[in-house]
């Protein structure tokens, strides 16, 4: 859990992904379409990818490990959670709001 705050803390926008997920490809692309760095954290090519995983599976509600859906998506260090999550927020207009307040946009 500690790898995972330490990681979601390290930028102001943290995307937990898979390098062939095209929902992460999506998201990474919405987040970098308006102008946001986001760190990216491709779970298929880190070797701390288990705990990572494991860690994941308890912030979203207990899951088994292995079955997390990807893209999980933290923003000011706090989890958003996934691209329904995402998508619902910039449909909604608080994306806009949550990444500037942490600090990812500045328009």
């Amino acid at each position: 859990m500690e790898e995972v705050e330490r990681l979601a803390a390290k930028s102001a926008v943290v995307i937990f992904s898979v390098s062939t997920c095209c929902m992460c490809h999506a998201v990474k692309r919405l987040f970098w379409g308006m102008g946001v760095s986001a760190a990216v954290v491709e779970l298929d090519e880190d070797p701390r990818a288990e705990e990572i995983d494991r860690a994941l599976a308890r912030l979203l509600g207990g899951r088994p490990a292995g079955d997390t859906p990807v893209p999980v998506v933290f923003i000011g260090g706090k989890l958003v959670g996934g691209m329904d999550r995402v998508m619902a927020a910039h449909i909604n207009g608080t994306l806009v709001p949550l990444l500037k307040e942490a600090g990812a946009l500045w328009l």
